[in-house]
């Protein structure tokens, strides 16, 4: 059989498909995603479970005119290969290659740069409003698709709502397959769970309609009246779709996700309707690759493998998880709560990724995962620390500033003592703009009472937990990157933590690099790398980004008249603006010379790209450093 997948250059291609053939090309769109993804690493199991939605979505809808909105975005790799890219996919999530989530200056069929949860339907509604402000004759129609994940966080309530109020034309399609990245938790996954699989549901409603149907033509009033609440009472009783209808939507479902007769019917049914809609299908997360059928969770997100049993290949992000950060935060944190049981754990849906699995196995009553919902979470969070326990909040870099008001007028206001543990800080990679962790030193150094460390390796992160715990009287943040560090201090045995105090790595005569975090090991590449053409240079780890370590600073200003600084964080308001403030305030003349990343959205690529990209590669540093030493008439 002939394969139609390399005939799909654009969606009028698509449209020309008989329904058998639409069907196959599901498959081979699937076994296209496989493959890609074991290459380039990716989000495999939400994109094989919307192959059949995105194709009838496509299908139906006169896209690009038409607006579909995903939100989230991660699920967007189906959209991709049929709008024109399918010949750029192999490049997905390489540095100049297409990006894994929509991105608007790729394709005109993109029409929102999605990349976190719950904005789609709000940005949906903001879209289907402008349209009928311009008062066209033929208008276009607005799509959103959002999963049961992120339709339980905030933002994507308050979408619903006042779509339902505005009456306003807009299809949202609500993507059920019971998971965020973990298992759906909470109230409103219970409740579309009921409504998937009551029987009840599906039988009566069609035997409440076919009821009211019978009834005469000619009642009286009276008996109107009567009918209407007839129809009101069982639809309370029998009919779970009540809450959306409530909220002022036309509800449809639910359907079966990856049926494309039942999907193309509903979408060429509904698609001229007015008013808000919603349309409820289930699915299977991962469907079609058993691996991420059976582990849904782990296939969220995966680094290459070898696609019979994905075993991951050798210096991948996944393949390098279990030394690496997370999985050390999530060991140390289990043991310190096997001591302390005044430690809880609280994520916003990133149990795995945090390595947190084990504790939530061990400690199911005091693992608590919210859901896509970080502002919730670390509300939630506020509440156990005023009852005298130790909340730990295990959250994303580029998902804590999604509650930056709880954080600055809950939490810091009332110096709560929370431990937030800041996983994916610096330099993600492959999931480009919305998922690097490039900002966070510079939005949490001046919040009054926070104090902010991090660690320049494994076991460096592991001490920050201990001391953390142990004197957790405010807010305290720790942030390390993604993966590990592949570093070992050149074997030195680490010094204990001390409140706002670095430590002398290597000592120099030249002139010294203070790094950060990660920053200390691209230090130490470039001290290495200068000390053979005779320089002598310092390394000074300030594991502190809050409260620096003025002491320290105070000898180094004493002891050189050129000071380096590396961090992996955007320059402005980063820890090397940080440095330069604290010497002007001193009225110190020493030149500080910084080294980190530029204030602008990154987009994707491998991480090492990146960092040489983007001015944290060892070769441009050492240059820079060596040109400075030079007009300084070192030796």
């Amino acid at each position: 059989m002939n394969k139609i997948l390399p005939n799909i250059n654009s969606v009028s291609d698509l449209r020309k498909l008989s329904l058998k053939e639409l069907i196959n090309l599901a498959e081979e769109i699937r076994e296209e995603i496989i493959r890609v993804v074991s290459k380039n690493g990716g989000h495999l199991a939400p994109n094989l479970g919307v192959v059949e939605l995105t194709l009838a979505l496509h299908y139906v809808f006169n896209t690009p005119e038409d607006k579909i909105i995903w939100d989230v975005g991660h699920q967007c790799y189906t959209h991709k290969i049929i709008t024109g890219r399918r010949h750029l996919f192999p490049t997905l999530r390489q540095y100049q290659g297409i990006s894994g989530f929509p991105k608007r200056e790729e394709s005109l069929f993109d029409t929102f740069d999605s990349g976190h949860s719950g904005d789609a339907i709000a940005v949906g509604l903001g879209i289907a409003t402008a349209l009928e402000m311009k008062g066209l004759e033929n208008k276009p129609r607005v799509v959103v698709v959002i999963g049961d994940g992120s339709l339980s966080s905030g933002v994507g309530f308050e979408g619903l709502n006042l779509s339902g109020a505005l009456k306003k034309d807009i299809i949202i399609v609500l993507n059920d397959n019971e998971m965020s990245i973990a298992k759906s938790d909470g109230a409103l996954a219970t409740y579309l769970n009921r409504v998937i699989t009551g029987q009840v549901y599906n039988r009566l409603k069609a035997d409440v309609w076919n009821l009211l149907g019978h009834l005469p033509k000619n009642l009286t009033s009276r008996a109107r009246k009567m009918a209407k609440k007839l129809e009101e009472g069982l639809k309370s009783l029998f009919i779970p779709s009540l809450i959306f209808e409530e909220l002022g939507f036309r509800y449809f479902g639910p359907l079966a996700g990856h049926n494309l007769k039942v999907l193309i019917e509903c979408f060429n049914r509904i698609k001229n309707f007015s008013g808000p809609i919603l349309v409820h299908i289930v699915t299977k997360k991962g469907k079609g690759y058993q691996p991420a059928e059976k582990n849904p969770e782990f296939f969220h997100g995966v680094g290459p493998g070898k696609i019979s049993n994905w075993e991951l290949r050798e210096g991948s992000a996944s393949a390098s998880r279990e030394s690496g950060f997370s999985e050390t935060f999530g060991k140390t944190i289990l043991a310190i709560a096997r001591k302390d049981p005044k430690v809880v754990v609280i994520t916003p849906g990133m149990c795995l990724g945090s390595g947190l699995r084990e504790f939530r196995e061990e400690f199911p009553e005091r693992f608590f995962d919210c859901g896509i919902c970080e502002q919730f979470s670390l509300n939630f969070a506020s509440g156990f620390a005023l009852q005298g326990l130790k909340p730990v909040v295990a959250i994303y870099s580029p998902f804590l500033p999604r509650a930056y008001d709880q954080l600055i007028y809950n939490i810091c206001l009332q110096n709560e003592p929370i431990l937030f543990a800041i996983d994916r800080g610096g330099v993600v990679g492959e999931d480009g703009e919305t998922h690097q962790g490039i900002f966070d030193f510079s939005y949490l150094r001046f919040l009054p009472n926070m104090i902010v460390m991090a660690p320049r390796d494994e076991e460096e992160l592991r001490l920050m937990c201990i001391w953390a715990i142990e004197n957790l009287s405010s807010p305290m943040a720790i942030r390390y990157p993604k993966g590990g560090s592949n570093k070992t201090g050149n074997g030195k045995e680490k010094k204990e933590i001390e409140f706002g105090k670095g430590v002398m790595e290597r000592d120099g005569l030249d002139s010294a690099i203070l790094g950060i975090g990660f920053g200390v090991n691209i230090a130490e590449e470039v001290a290495e790398e200068l000390e053979k053409e005779g320089l002598s240079i310092g390394i000074f780890n300030a594991r502190f980004l809050k409260p620096l370590d003025e002491k320290l600073l105070l000898n180094l200003a004493k002891r050189y008249k050129v000071l380096f600084t590396v961090e992996e964080n955007v320059l402005a308001g980063g820890f090397g603006s940080a440095v330069l403030e604290f010497y002007q305030e001193k009225d110190i003349p020493i030149r500080v010379y910084r080294f980190g990343l530029p204030a602008r959205f990154i987009e994707q690529g491998e991480r090492q790209t990146i960092l040489e990209k983007f001015g944290l590669g060892r070769e441009e540093i050492v240059k820079k450093i060596r040109e400075v030493l030079k007009k300084e008439n070192y030796r």
